[in-house]
């Protein structure tokens, strides 16, 4: 069911940029400058879940903030949040509502909160997800956050930030062939082209097997208890391929290669400019809990 507008009573319940020369606005389809690296944080915390299927709020709003002041390099969080959101933007925050793993509450709260806290009315934010094409909110956006759990994909090998955008097409089945390698044409769509301040690759338990369409299991997720952020979608989904990629070598004991490459993600980069994806270009700052981190 899609989300409505975030009233001032909906971020109390949930407890819940720009820099001088617009440094933060278009970043996800700016070319990168020669010999340097894309950054991006990667931050995890061993406590983040409050029991199995619950995540402690506190320590998920400390690991966004401090993933933030990491990609800005600003040490307060309020004024790096500042650096991404401006006051008289409308923000479109675009979620993920599969139900075995959609975005977590908790996080969309965090976001929240600190978006509003910059100066954003309740009004002017949304979060949505299969219906973003129907709100207003997003229809008018001058800012968009995106935010998703990292995935195994039927169709397109991976589930992460590039994919997230394909409720912005009207038809989404026109993107599946060839392992669904056009999904970084979205991204220069009128409705989302130079939105995008914040891309957020979630991996609390990501999924790193599945077979069929709409397959999950338990015995093919695992407690990574991380979260990724950076500028560039196709950065965070190269490192987020690699990931899965040697959990699979894991768990398996050899290789086992995705059953659908995630093609989309390296075409992104290098025909839509969506960023940097060769693991040489890219620097990952490491935060918090490094035990069994994989990268």
């Amino acid at each position: 069911m899609e989300k409505k507008v975030i009233t001032r009573r909906d971020f109390l319940k949930a407890g819940a940029g720009i820099a001088i020369g617009g440094l933060f606005l278009e970043r996800e389809d700016k070319p990168a400058k020669k010999d340097v690296k894309e950054r991006v944080v990667l931050i995890r915390d061993r406590n983040v879940f409050s029991s199995k299927n619950n995540f402690d709020k506190k320590i998920v709003q400390r690991m966004l903030d401090e993933a933030v002041m990491g990609l800005t390099g600003i040490s307060e969080p309020l004024k790096a949040w500042k650096e991404i959101i401006r006051s008289d933007d409308t923000v479109g925050i675009k979620s993920n509502e599969w139900a075995y793993l959609p975005t977590p509450q908790e996080v969309e709260g965090a976001i929240i909160k600190r978006v509003m806290e910059v100066g954003v009315p309740a009004e002017k934010i949304a979060v949505g997800d299969r219906r973003v094409l129907r709100n207003n909110v997003f229809q008018s956006s001058t800012a968009l956050i995106n935010v998703r759990p990292l995935r195994t994909h039927h169709w397109s090998g991976i589930g992460g930030c590039i994919k997230n955008y394909i409720m912005f097409t009207p038809t989404p089945f026109m993107i599946h062939p060839d392992s669904c390698a056009e999904l970084g044409s979205i991204w220069h769509y009128p409705i989302v082209k130079g939105k995008t301040r914040l891309n957020i690759l979630l991996a609390f338990r990501p999924l790193f097997h599945g077979i069929g369409p709409h397959h999950y299991s338990e015995s093919y997720v695992w407690d990574y208890k991380g979260i990724l952020v950076g500028f560039k979608p196709a950065t965070l989904d190269a490192i987020g391929v690699e990931i899965i990629q040697r959990k699979r070598r894991e768990f398996f004991g050899e290789e086992k290669p995705l059953y659908v490459p995630p093609k989309h993600v390296f075409v992104a980069g290098s025909k839509y400019g969506l960023g940097e994806t060769g693991l040489s270009k890219i620097e990952i700052e490491k935060l918090g809990w490094q035990e069994g981190i994989l990268i």
